[in-house]
């Protein structure tokens, strides 16, 4: 049986290796990329109390690791959205089609009692597939 390359892409967190986790993972054609917060690069959390910028925020980092991992936005076949709150889901929901209406990939949105820090409104992951000609 022939073994797959697996590609890791970091976030940098220190927490990876402790933990064992990446921020995404791709294995043949399948990338998985875990939950994401709306960190900035200064490791802070991006528009405390605005979901739809903290969606975005989300959103462009997912889209970083797909391009890492030589995919797009086009090949997301999934994605999973937790809400600290249940009222934001609409603009969350419309960031969310910017990214992804031509697309428009399996989703999940669900409220979850709270995320690790209390300034995250959201935290999204996403799966893709790339075609098995793919690099």
């Amino acid at each position: 049986m022939e073994r797959l390359e697996r590609q890791i892409v970091s976030s940098g967190s220190p927490y990876e290796p402790v933990i064992g986790f990446a921020r995404a993972v791709r294995l043949g054609n399948v990338i998985a990329i875990s939950g994401t917060a709306p960190l900035g690069p200064d490791g802070k959390t991006v528009a405390p109390g605005d979901a739809a910028a903290q969606t975005r925020r989300c959103l462009e980092i997912i889209q970083a690791a797909l391009e890492q991992l030589g995919a797009d936005l086009s090949a997301v076949i999934r994605t999973r959205i937790f809400l600290a709150r249940a009222e934001d889901w609409e603009q969350v929901g419309r960031v969310h089609g910017e990214f992804f209406g031509p697309v428009r990939p399996a989703s999940t949105m669900v409220q979850v009692a709270r995320l690790l820090d209390p300034e995250w409104l959201v935290e999204i992951e996403a799966d893709a597939l790339l075609s098995t000609d793919a690099p």
